[in-house]
Order: C-alpha cells, then sequence, then structure tokens
C-alpha cells in the first residue's frame, strides 16, 4: 500500500471520482472533482445532487490500492461497498468509509489479507451479484480504475464510462 501523506491530500496519479446515474433507461457518467477521492461526506454530498431512477452511483479509484462504490437514493438512503479494509491504515477517505459503516480500522495482526467491506449487494438489483463483486475486489492482479470498468461493462455504461476517463489530463 502507498502512504498517504495527510498533510497534502492530494490525488494521486490515476486518482478519479465519477458519478452514474440513469435516466429513460440512458446511463450518464461523469467525473467528479479529484478531491473527491479524499473526501467521502463530499461524494456522498455530490451524489445526492444527480438525478435518477436507479439512485446515483459513485465509483472512486485512489491509487493502486482500493476503490469505493458508494449509492445514493434520495437524500438517507446510502449503501457503500469499500474493497479493502486495509486501506483504512493508510488512507483518512477509507477510515472515513469504515466509520460511516461503523467498522473499527483493523489492527496489525488483521493486515495481512484483503478484506471488503461494506454492502456487496449494492448493485444487484442493476446486474452485479454480491459473489462477482466479491470477486472483482479479491481479484489482485486487477488495479482499482480496472475492477470499476469491469463493474461499468457488467452495469451496461462502459461506453459512458471510458468517455469519462478519457476527460482526464
Amino acid at each position: 500500500m502507498t502512504e498517504l501523506d495527510e498533510s497534502d491530500g492530494l490525488p494521486g496519479e490515476g486518482d478519479f471520482a465519477a458519478v452514474a446515474y440513469r435516466e429513460d433507461d440512458l446511463w450518464d457518467v461523469y467525473l467528479l472533482p479529484e478531491a473527491l477521492t479524499r473526501d467521502f461526506k463530499g461524494l456522498l454530498h455530490a451524489l445526492r445532487q444527480q438525478p435518477s431512477i436507479s439512485g446515483a452511483i459513485g465509483l472512486l479509484s485512489v491509487g493502486d490500492d482500493f476503490f469505493i462504490i458508494a449509492r445514493v437514493y434520495g437524500h438517507d438512503n446510502v449503501t457503500v461497498f469499500l474493497s479493502d479494509v486495509t486501506a483504512s491504515v493508510d488512507w483518512e477517505v477509507a477510515r472515513e468509509v469504515l466509520d460511516f459503516l461503523d467498522i473499527d480500522v483493523p489492527d496489525d495482526e488483521d493486515l495481512d489479507q484483503v478484506l471488503p467491506a461494506g454492502d456487496l449487494s449494492i448493485l444487484a438489483d442493476l446486474g452485479l451479484e454480491e459473489m462477482e463483486l466479491g470477486a472483482l475486489a479479491g481479484d489482485l492482479d486487477l488495479y482499482p480504475d480496472e475492477v470499476l470498468a469491469s463493474v461499468s461493462e457488467r452495469l451496461g455504461f462502459q461506453q459512458a464510462f471510458q468517455r469519462a476517463l478519457d476527460t482526464m489530463g
């Protein structure tokens, strides 16, 4: 894992936050400000601003380390998935997710394996089953952005997702 210098709080190369939402059976995907890769509460606020018939989906890729999927229906219905709880040792945004989920930061003896946290069924109603999301999160050969690209393909918004990523400098 890459250790974050908490004093700078700047996104790293390849970090991104995106929102996906569906209107009239068409998916839209837009990049959110990179600062949201370090601000979980800010991400939720941004997701609440999006129109959607199936909830706004936030997709965060943080370095080569982990990803977060958040889904917001209306103002109060929020579900979250964190790909690796051990990321919370080095990354404030992962600690914010664990705090939201009311899960303790792991102890040193728990840092030897990648374990997801949160709602594995976060996207099940859209076609990505729990087992599949768990398998994607546990695939150590995939980078977080690759996992999120795979998620976008399975949910049917791969082209919109790729177009949004192509706008990154």
